[in-house]
């Protein structure tokens, strides 16, 4: 049964075993997973209800993610379960200057098949039950075709009932079969987007841009009436129908920066979290995910652990 006495958010995507040359055990992570940690952490206790939406199996490792789950205060009761699948996983290599590559083990990740048959047609269904709904590129391409347009409609019916709806592109070309089909995705979600966060260099991947104009006059086209774009070490520009801001980002000095895993991931979550509490600018909410992100790069892994965030802002 619903909570209708707190607002909701729900999160699509994959979670995945992080594999890591520093630890000795798993750890979990994903780019919406990543986000959703961050904004528990952020948001007061129990004042929002957070869900996460994937698929997993019923092996030890994903019993071990639905138990992480809820230890950061997200529901797992929207988790579809596979007897014969398991999760996927990930190897981080990062160079000297924190940059970082990946090798993924995920062609049977269960989460690729959240959609398959109707088994999970009542909680898609459920989604115009949530307040906001969060994804990304990468939820979108791990779909099959006919699973895609499964999940837009269920998030068209959604924002119909009034549902608010944030994408961030995360545009990994290696994860679609070709840049057509995936701006043909992109167009599809992004005309019924409320908040964008965009990464330039994403976006001058995917569309050919040639500068941060060329995103916004896209984004007005599709009536997206708040965008966030991403510049790594640049300021992040924002529009929204009213305003235009430039917020600097946080410059950390090169040798501190261990790996700049979910740096983006951290920063949706600081902004989230800033502009669900209160009536605070944007320009405010991206000062609060740079604030975030510049921790998080700092320390190894896509999700560092709760003493340094509270420490962060309990000091700021």
């Amino acid at each position: 049964m619903s909570d209708k006495t707190r607002p909701s958010i729900a999160f699509i995507g994959e979670c995945m075993v992080e594999i890591r040359h520093d630890l000795s055990d798993q750890a979990f992570a994903g780019d919406t997973l990543n986000t959703a940690v961050y904004l528990s952490r952020l948001l007061p206790a129990g004042e929002y209800l957070i869900h996460y939406i994937t698929a997993l199996g019923v092996d030890p490792l994903s019993v071990s993610m639905i138990r992480y789950f809820i230890e950061e205060g997200i529901e797992s009761d929207k988790i579809r379960r596979f007897s014969d699948k398991k999760p996927g996983s990930y190897r981080i290599a990062v160079d000297a200057n924190g940059e970082r590559s990946f090798q993924y083990w995920r062609e049977q990740s269960a989460a690729r098949y959240l959609l398959t048959g109707d088994a999970y047609d009542k909680e898609l269904a459920s989604l115009a039950d949530i307040d906001y709904l969060y994804l990304s590129g990468i939820s979108l391409a791990i779909l099959p075709r006919h699973d895609r347009q499964k999940l837009i409609g269920g998030l068209v019916r959604a924002k119909e009932r009034g549902s608010k709806i944030w994408f961030d592109s995360n545009y990994r070309h290696k994860l679609w079969a070709s840049t057509d089909e995936a701006q043909l995705w992109y167009r599809k979600i992004l005309q019924i987007t409320d908040i964008a966060f965009l990464t330039f260099d994403d976006e001058c991947q995917l569309w050919g841009d040639s500068s941060p104009e060329d995103v916004f006059a896209r984004c007005r086209f599709y009536g997206i009436p708040e965008v966030v774009l991403k510049r790594g070490e640049e300021s992040c520009l924002i529009e929204t129908n009213d305003n235009k801001y430039a917020v600097k980002a946080i410059r950390i000095p090169s040798e501190k920066v261990i790996d700049t895993t979910a740096a983006g991931d951290s920063f949706n979550a600081g902004y989230l979290a800033s502009r669900l509490q209160g009536e605070m600018l944007p320009a405010e909410c991206a000062a609060l995910g740079h604030c975030l992100a510049s921790e998080v790069i700092q320390h190894r892994g896509a999700i560092i652990s709760r003493k340094l965030v509270d420490e962060l802002f309990k000091s700021g």
